[in-house]
């Protein structure tokens, strides 16, 4: 008897184009499986932030959302009013204030221990309008001078919990002209209040972070606070203990810290250390 030749079934061209189809099949299922895992990793953020970082944070924020995954919502107020909404119950994955208000949320033990970082700095100066006259305020008494001259003058409410309007007043009380300054003061909730009342001539002065007087159109920097006035005022983010999110929050605050970001907070006015 002739004996038949075995027959290989997997090297026929139906047997070829099934195992194609089971590859692709099988791509497609582990893509789908991938894309479900890392919806199911995302984050939904709530940010908590001081008005001063609004130019730079705001970008940044929608920058981290679209390379990580993560859903980030900003919230902005004064430090003062963030620091009562905290303390009256309200959670947030991420805080960035003042350096100052970080640091004693962090004694206090209301944040994550070493996940804070400080992220930029602002100088505090005079704004005028473009084009206008600036005056001399390159010592304490010429600041005063030019205060008490001015027709009106615009900062931050202290009634507001604004940090830097809260020294402000203090700063003007020991100089024995709050009550002068107070009777022409447009004072309002943060520094984009206070520029656009200078812009719209509502204010013939105002008194804020220079990072937002440099970035609003028809505005010029008369010039930095004299010594010993505020020169700098720092900004840090930190992970308070109740964020739902720790491990994303923590990636965020290192992104907003990191050497990635730094162009767009120089961008918006800001200082970075030079190493980064």
């Amino acid at each position: 008897m002739k004996r038949r030749a075995p027959m290989h079934f997997g090297n026929t061209p139906r047997e070829m184009i099934r195992r194609r189809l089971v590859a692709i099949a099988a791509v497609a299922i582990g893509a789908a499986i991938g894309m479900a895992v890392t919806r199911a990793c995302a984050a939904d953020m709530k940010v908590l932030a001081a008005l001063a970082v609004q130019d730079a944070l705001t970008p940044l924020a929608a920058q981290f959302s679209k390379t990580s995954g993560h859903a980030v919502q900003v919230g902005y107020s004064t430090v003062g009013a963030i620091r009562k909404r905290l303390a009256d119950g309200e959670t947030a994955d991420v805080v960035v204030l003042t350096a100052e208000a970080i640091e004693e949320m962090d004694r206090a033990g209301e944040l994550v221990g070493g996940a804070s970082a400080p992220v930029a700095a602002t100088r505090t100066g005079l704004a005028i309008r473009a084009g206008a006259a600036a005056p001399d305020i390159s010592t304490l008494e010429k600041f005063r001078s030019a205060l008490l001259a001015a027709r009106s003058v615009a900062y931050t409410d202290p009634m507001t919990g604004g940090a830097f309007g809260t020294y402000f007043a203090k700063e003007l009380e020991r100089l024995g002209i709050l009550e002068a300054v107070n009777a022409k003061a447009v004072l309002r909730r943060g520094s984009h209040e206070i520029v656009n009342a200078v812009a719209s001539g509502e204010a013939e002065l105002g008194v804020t972070f220079i990072s937002t007087i440099a970035s609003t159109p028809g505005l010029a920097v008369a010039g930095a606070l004299p010594p010993p006035l505020l020169a700098v005022e720092r900004f840090s983010a930190g992970v308070p203990r109740g964020s739902t999110a720790r491990d994303a929050a923590i990636e965020l605050v290192r992104a907003l810290s990191g050497a990635a970001a730094a162009a767009q907070w120089r961008a918006a006015g800001f200082e970075v250390p030079a190493s980064r």
